[in-house]
């Protein structure tokens, strides 16, 4: 392999391979710094150019309309809230399922997998779920929020292969060494999972922190909203106000309100960016390890 990256042809290989995927990293990265431009823009900018990276006026309109409210840092704080506590969640009741499953002494264990194989083709849609989430006392409540997302069966089917491709033998020397299988689960089968652990905490946590619907569906109560549903708010109060400014008078201050939506986009992606640097290494290595066998 090493002798053909040497050869002319594998250099233009090499080569022609790095302007491509160059050119499709530019190409994604590309709107991601418009809109952190944009948020930053004044709104007559924002009307005048239809792409910059760079603004002409450095702006912090829109981040002051938001933080002007003294709910903002609470709503932030129920969603690290709910999503650190829902990831764990997560990660224990998938991660504690998948293991016996992967065993195939199991009793019934193909009728479990058959049940978590049709939660994946048919689900029983908004109303019943609604229903479920009222008759057990859940709304207004913040496992509103989490207990409904607790297991993905994907994911669950990725990680139970995950531990059917760990070599039986470790079980068996753990046996003998007089392991129970909680302490097998604890002290080998969760050590040697950490690249998946990983990944699908990194995949948790984004799903929780973007879910907005559920709140909308089952919070009620403004102080308890995740803020994603406090900035849809702020954005349709901005666009009420923008729409009703002719009639306010002239001493009325008109909300931003293109860079608004951007500075939304970009409150609501930071955290997880902050978050994936750290999980990185172990996300690639996560994926291939519990799918390279069905």
């Amino acid at each position: 392999m090493l002798k053909m990256h040497n050869t002319p042809a594998g250099r233009v290989f090499d080569v022609f391979n790095t302007i491509v995927l160059g050119l499709i990293g530019i190409v994604t990265v590309l709107p991601f710094l418009y809109i952190v431009a944009g948020s930053f823009a004044t709104e007559a900018e924002l009307t005048r150019r239809s792409f910059f990276i760079f603004p002409e006026t450095f702006s912090l309109e829109a981040y002051k309309y938001i933080f002007s409210t003294d709910t903002f840092i609470r709503s932030l704080m129920v969603s690290i809230g709910v999503t650190s506590v829902g990831t764990l969640i997560c990660l224990f009741c998938t991660f504690s399922m998948a293991y016996p499953l992967s065993r195939k002494h199991l009793m019934g264990r193909n009728f479990f997998i058959n049940l978590v194989v049709f939660s994946m083709l048919f689900s029983g849609g908004m109303i019943p779920t609604y229903l479920v989430v009222k008759s057990l006392g859940l709304l207004d409540s913040y496992w509103s929020l989490i207990l409904p997302l607790a297991i993905n069966p994907f994911n669950l089917i990725i990680v139970k292969t995950f531990f059917q491709n760990i070599p039986i033998e470790l079980e068996e020397a753990a046996k003998m060494d007089g392991a129970t299988e909680f302490g097998i689960f604890w002290r080998i089968m969760l050590p040697l999972s950490k690249p998946v652990l990983a990944t699908f905490a990194l995949f948790y946590a984004v799903a929780i922190w973007n879910d907005f619907f559920s709140a909308l569906l089952y919070i009620s109560d403004g102080t308890k909203w995740p803020v994603q549903v406090l900035l849809q708010q702020i954005i349709i109060l901005s666009q009420s106000m923008t729409n009703d400014a002719a009639s306010m008078g002239a001493n009325f201050v008109e909300p931003p309100d293109q860079s608004l939506k951007l500075a939304v986009v970009v409150i609501a992606t930071l955290p997880i960016l902050i978050i994936y640097p750290f999980l990185q290494k172990h996300f690639a290595k996560g994926m291939m390890l519990g799918s390279v066998k069905g």
